[in-house]
């Protein structure tokens, strides 16, 4: 199926002007990086204590968060994660820098007032220290850093060198974009967060293939063609191919992100938002790469 057929959209004519937001975009985000002294971190990497409360009653995650603001502790996450009919669990999970001698005993006397109808039991007290956030912050960049190798890896061998630089390029940039882009709206990174970083990276590498497969098509098929217009041309031609794989994908997401609740809200936010960086970086990132490697070493001297 196909809604767009034989379009003649000069992509790569405006490689520049993509690559120069992209760039201003990444820059901003991590100027804010330095000025936030790092990522906000989620209390999975920066430590903190999660509280179990069962109540008696139904009651809601916005109810409890609402209570907690009374105390400044509004942006800890509270989710639903069990129980459910009269018995609902509410996980309480307050960060590092808010837990203080007594915060959980505070914690418990503020719901007990805020919400004097419903009882509650304390069903299980953790702690997550500030060695083991450390140390799973350096799992989830070795993670990145791995993938990103085995990627380079195995384009190399499937296509050519240059086509495997372009690709982990790419998705270096989608990687960097939504970092800037947690940052910039200082959303927190958990492991849910990197687990939704992990799929960007797999799908833009996989929008990616397809592109490059068919420019290595088009190579053989069309020799007295500039490389120029050869990007051009495949990615036109795989374009109705990128808008149905995207926009079929984008509507789970959608609502995902309006009705899946609190609790993987910035989950469906990360992978909204990737989806779209990763399409974009295939037409405006990834093949550009190519052109401009085949300007400066490759060996027809083709108008570019």
């Amino acid at each position: 199926m196909e809604f767009f057929r034989k379009t003649n959209i000069n992509f790569q004519g405006n490689r520049r002007i993509a690559i120069t937001c992209s760039a201003i975009f990444i820059l901003a985000g991590f100027i804010s990086l330095i000025v936030r002294g790092g990522p906000n971190y989620s209390i999975d990497f920066s430590g903190g204590t999660g509280i179990t409360l069962r109540f008696a009653g139904p009651v809601s995650e916005g109810e409890v968060r609402s209570v907690l603001n009374e105390i400044k502790l509004g942006d800890s996450e509270v989710k639903t994660i069990g129980g459910g009919g009269s018995h609902p669990d509410i996980l309480i999970r307050v960060k590092e820098t808010a837990v203080e001698a007594g915060t959980v005993t505070l914690v418990e006397n503020t719901i007990r007032k805020g919400i004097p109808d419903n009882t509650f039991e304390v069903l299980q007290i953790e702690k997550v220290g500030p060695k083991i956030g450390k140390e799973l912050k350096g799992k989830a960049v070795w993670a990145m850093v791995v993938s990103l190798i085995g990627i380079l890896i195995y384009l190399a061998w499937r296509f050519e060198f240059k086509f495997a630089v372009g690709a982990v390029i790419a998705t270096a940039h989608d990687l960097f974009a939504m970092l800037a882009l947690f940052s910039l709206t200082n959303l927190e990174i958990s492991l849910g967060i990197v687990a939704a970083f992990l799929t960007i990276a797999g799908y833009s590498i996989n929008d990616t293939v397809v592109v490059y497969d068919r420019i290595r098509e088009n190579i053989k098929k069309l020799r007295s063609a500039t490389f120029f217009d050869i990007i051009n041309i495949s990615i036109n031609e795989t374009l109705s191919r990128t808008i149905l794989t995207g926009s079929t994908t984008l509507m789970v997401l959608i609502v995902l992100f309006f009705m899946g609740g609190q609790v993987i809200h910035d989950f469906a936010f990360a992978l909204l938002v990737g989806i779209l960086i990763g399409t974009y970086s295939s037409i405006f990132i990834a093949a550009p790469i190519l052109l401009e490697w085949e300007a400066r070493t490759g060996t027809k001297k083709k108008k570019l």
